[in-house]
């Protein structure tokens, strides 16, 4: 049975005492945990070990992270250098800070991932000699797990693509750089698959590159590129159902917005989904490297498998292309990162926007986004935001340059921060609970908290980040007894695992506890 750490419950100490001092209610704070990580994080995922893959792309020229005991990269397809003795992926440790590097052969630039059932970070495609490439990282707890090139590759070279976690545990690999197909990760017999969405909104700047892509409860996939989506049955290759064109701005790459799902809730037999899409670019921003166009500040909700789904558009606070969406335990999205103006793509954007936007989706409409503390280091091209297992999020990356460039408006940025959400403090943690779950099953945990009222559990997939979107996030907020105290400071909870593998893939979830609304320190539990 897994423990929480000393460092954790003396992080949620200091946490409780800062809010406590502030007097600052619901705004945040910042702190840089890595002054210099050596690689900046173009992808970036979070182990259910805790630790955080870091990767950048390989034709990038030395980076600042040298590789151990003399281990050099001789690649002779590499089109910067082809005996490069530096990493350009690591693994980041929250709480000791450590950067361990890691070695990556084959061009990573612009690909795709997804964790699979066992924990293990299958990343795909890429560029140049990388863009068929199947690679895997294992998570372990000795320093000894690397990646991992695979034998196989895939069957279609994927740039710009998506990947999304299936039931039956092959992963779906939508899209890409001059691609109309899909394809399935392990390959399942379906083979490549035509799907027209991709064809019919490619425009003149291919705004429907990394597609957002969300499982939905009744096993069909929502699908969406540029400004439109589609109901996709993964099992027979075949579009289902249209949805109807989102107002405004093209919202993928290179234009930019992001993307979620929100919380699926036991509440209503975990059925009723909506998808909300957020920022994005003016159509030509990219082409004429306009990077003062205004970016898109509305947000748009739609609900895809209800009877006549339409979207319901609000405005943000900030206009922001290169937004990252990060969903939350409290069952809210922060909006962190990106610009004001311009696009993605080197040298693209302008006018950075340095504080988040917390998004309250239960709230009425006009009440729903709040401004946070902001930091003082640009995110914008090439950046990611990963919710960690202590609830907050780390943000790493920032390269609006093709290689590492320190000088300009927007240098490459080798800073890691951790933002630290108003939710958290009170030192509250599952302090005894299951380390696998079946589906459906009855389990208890105990949570420390302070003379709760109600106890949330809140189950969070850690997803594969890049490019303002998470690949596989997903949250469910599961049924819960009323908390009963177990007679030593701790309260039992009793509750019921997801129903099935369609409403949770297989894999790894963080499981957080939220008292009276205070997040807590996850813990980690495997479903399936």
């Amino acid at each position: 049975m897994a423990r929480v750490t000393m460092w954790a419950a003396v992080l949620q100490l200091m946490v409780m005492v800062a809010w406590t001092w502030s007097g600052v209610e619901g705004q945040g704070y910042w702190e840089v945990v890595v002054p210099n990580a050596g690689i900046a994080s173009m992808h970036s995922a979070v182990t259910h070990l805790g630790s955080v893959v870091l990767l950048d792309r390989t034709n990038i020229g030395d980076s600042q992270l040298p590789l151990p005991n003399g281990v050099c990269r001789d690649n002779p397809a590499d089109r910067a250098n082809t005996h490069d003795c530096t990493a350009h992926s690591a693994l980041y440790t929250p709480g000791s800070n450590a950067i361990r590097p890691l070695f990556v052969f084959t061009d990573t630039w612009c690909s795709s991932g997804q964790f699979d059932g066992n924990g293990m970070l299958v990343q795909t495609g890429g560029d140049a000699d990388g863009v068929t490439k199947i690679r895997t990282f294992t998570p372990c707890g000795d320093g000894n797990c690397d990646w991992v090139e695979t034998a196989t590759n895939l069957q279609e070279g994927r740039w710009y693509a998506s990947n999304q976690i299936l039931p039956d545990g092959t992963q779906i690999v939508v899209g890409g750089r001059g691609s109309t197909t899909v394809e399935y990760v392990p390959a399942n017999g379906r083979g490549t698959s035509y799907l027209d969405l991709l064809a019919t909104t490619g425009d003149a700047q291919q705004d429907n590159l990394y597609p957002f892509v969300h499982l939905l409860p009744n096993n069909q996939l929502f699908i969406f590129a540029n400004r439109d989506s589609c109901l996709f049955d993964w099992q027979t290759n075949t579009i289902v159902g249209t949805l109807p064109q989102i107002p405004g701005e093209p919202r993928n790459y290179p234009s930019a917005g992001s993307s979620v799902m929100l919380a699926l809730s036991a509440a209503d037999g975990f059925t009723y989904a909506e998808v909300l899409v957020c920022g994005g670019a003016q159509y030509g921003a990219y082409m004429s490297g306009n990077t003062g166009a205004p970016a898109s500040k509305t947000c748009g909700r739609i609900a895809p498998l209800a009877a006549g789904a339409g979207w319901a558009m609000e405005d943000m606070p900030q206009a922001r292309t290169m937004g990252d969406m990060v969903l939350l335990p409290s069952k809210q999205v922060l909006i962190i990162n990106g610009a004001a103006a311009g696009s993605q793509g080197w040298g693209g954007a302008s006018n950075a926007v340095t504080a988040p936007d917390l998004y309250s989706p239960y709230n009425a409409a006009g009440t729903r986004f709040q401004t946070l503390t902001g930091t003082n280091v640009p995110r914008v091209y090439h950046s990611t935001a990963n919710l960690i297992q202590d609830g907050s999020v780390i943000v790493a990356g920032s390269n609006t340059h093709q290689f590492y460039t320190f000088t300009g408006e927007f240098p490459t940025e080798l800073r890691v921060e951790r933002f630290i959400p108003p939710y958290m403090g009170g030192g509250i943690q599952v302090t005894a609970g299951p380390a696998t779950l079946a589906y459906g099953a009855a389990f208890t945990v105990t949570v420390a908290a302070n003379n709760p009222t109600t106890i949330e559990l809140n189950l969070i997939a850690p997803p594969f980040v890049t490019h303002s979107y998470s690949m596989g996030q997903r949250l469910l907020q599961l049924a819960v007894s009323a908390p009963a105290g177990d007679g030593n400071g701790g309260y039992n909870v009793d509750s019921t695992a997801p129903p099935s593998n369609v409403v949770a893939p297989a894999g790894y979830y963080m499981m957080f506890p939220v008292a009276d609304g205070a997040v807590g320190y996850a813990w980690w539990v495997k479903i399936g």
